[in-house]
């Protein structure tokens, strides 16, 4: 578009992510200014893409129940590689869907690029006050949202009952009580170790630093600040690295058929995860039932309990889109009506959180507990989501950061390395790609 200012020019200005909402201002002129979104007389038709199963369960319950609107639904692949690249080729074509799902990593990284535009004038005030807090949060930059979050998952600790019990161990609450249980398996334990340290875990370290006070990015006059070895992360870094260093855990891929093993062969006796893991554990291991529980994550300070999230999708409305309201429409409904939630859960088993704390007797009611011995997940997952820690900014190139990050914990692995010398390569491998974007940065790690 003609006259359109560079992403610094606006930055400097109005700061941060606010750019990416001029920038899909601006595109909105063109793509949908003017443009009829719903109608009395005919139905609006909108496109819909999507990864997550029980998409399609979802948008045939929608399209029975609007009068209005009708939606067009196209799964897409998951990753990097797959549906995220797809959105990003058809945006620069010109021809994204409406609607699309984002994890919230990836959703400051298409705001900056104009793929997703300022949703805060169509978000309408019911809704905003049935969302947590916490999840909208995480989708919002300079009181501007860009997109509705789905579900939010707080990280919990998963752990065998029996094999606690064999070794006389108590659920730690505490990562200092559980540096005493790595310390006790590794001990007695044989094989068992007590837990992985994920070399393809990225997500999972930027959980444990969320949970410990980090922030790895920022954003403040006019530029984003980027502190990933700032000193709550250090913290959390020289803890696993002590257990590296003591044998006392696996450290290998998560998604891997090593860690399946291990955790098959029960070799593992806690496992790290968002709520959704919960679902997604039932279905791979349908023989260890009743062998698992879950707890809250341990704490660094129990007076002050926090975590982060791992995992959880939101959804964004494209700059593309001719028909916003439409859009938002459908996605109001996706994430707050209890039928939308119910059809979502007639494709599978699944324990995610729901954004909307309204709804957690709908997945409370359908999820199965016998598998984890009667235990109430979602009470569980209801407390915790409440303690998600306030201030996390996820930066606007985070496959790149994972990826750098995810590189150097495999070297370590390998005894070629280390947690924190990894985690400082990837925000040196990071700033490059921000400076490419025409982003002021600033760098404040201790």
């Amino acid at each position: 578009m003609p006259g359109r200012q560079s992403r610094r020019s606006v930055l400097a200005t109005i700061a941060a992510l606010t750019s990416a909402g001029a920038l899909s201002a601006c595109d909105a002129g063109g793509a949908s200014a003017g443009t009829s979104t719903t109608s009395t007389t005919r139905k609006t038709r909108i496109t819909f893409w999507s990864a997550l199963r029980g998409s399609q369960e979802v948008v045939d319950a929608f399209n029975r129940s609007s009068r209005t609107v009708q939606v067009d639904f196209q799964q897409v692949p998951s990753g990097n590689q797959g549906g995220y690249a797809k959105l990003s080729n058809a945006a620069r074509a010109g021809n994204a869907p409406d609607v699309a799902t984002l994890e919230y990593p990836q959703v400051p990284g298409f705001a900056i690029d104009g793929v997703v535009r300022d949703l805060t004038g169509l978000l309408s005030d019911t809704l905003r006050r049935k969302l947590l807090p916490q999840a909208l949060a995480l989708t919002t930059f300079d009181r501007k949202v860009f997109s509705v979050p789905l579900d939010v998952e707080p990280m919990v600790m998963h752990y065998r009952t029996d094999l606690f019990d064999a070794y006389g161990l108590q659920v730690p609450r505490t990562w200092d009580e559980f540096a005493e249980v790595a310390a006790a398996v590794r001990a007695r334990g044989g094989e068992r170790r007590a837990a992985l340290f994920a070399t393809d875990g990225g997500s999972h370290m930027a959980a444990f630093a969320w949970q410990a006070g980090a922030r790895w990015f920022g954003t403040s006059g006019g530029a984003w600040n980027v502190s990933l070895a700032d000193a709550p992360t250090r913290r959390v870094a020289a803890y696993w690295q002590r257990l590296i260093d003591r044998d006392q855990v696996f450290v290998n891929g998560v998604e891997s058929r090593q860690s399946d093993a291990q955790i098959g062969n029960g070799l593992v006796l806690a496992r790290f995860s968002g709520a959704w893991d919960a679902g997604a554990q039932m279905k791979a291991r349908p023989g260890q039932k009743g062998l698992w529980k879950l707890a809250p994550l341990p704490q660094w300070d129990t007076s002050d309990p926090a975590v982060g999230t791992h995992g959880g999708s939101t959804f964004a409305v494209t700059r593309d889109s001719r028909h916003p309201e439409a859009a938002m429409e459908f996605i109001e409904w996706q994430v707050s009506h209890p039928d939308a939630l119910r059809a979502r859960l007639s494709s599978g088993a699944s324990s995610q959180y729901p954004a909307v704390p309204g709804l957690v007797p709908v997945g409370s009611e359908a999820f199965d507990r016998t598998y984890y011995g009667g235990q109430d997940l979602y009470r569980l997952f209801d407390e915790q989501a409440r303690t998600i820690r306030d201030g996390w900014v996820w930066g606007p190139r985070m496959t790149a950061t994972i990826k750098v990050m995810q590189d150097g914990f495999a070297r370590a692995g390998g005894g070629r390395g280390t947690v924190l010398g990894a985690i400082e390569a990837a925000e040196e491998g990071t700033m490059p790609d921000l400076r490419a974007l025409g982003l002021a940065t600033t760098r404040n790690s201790t």
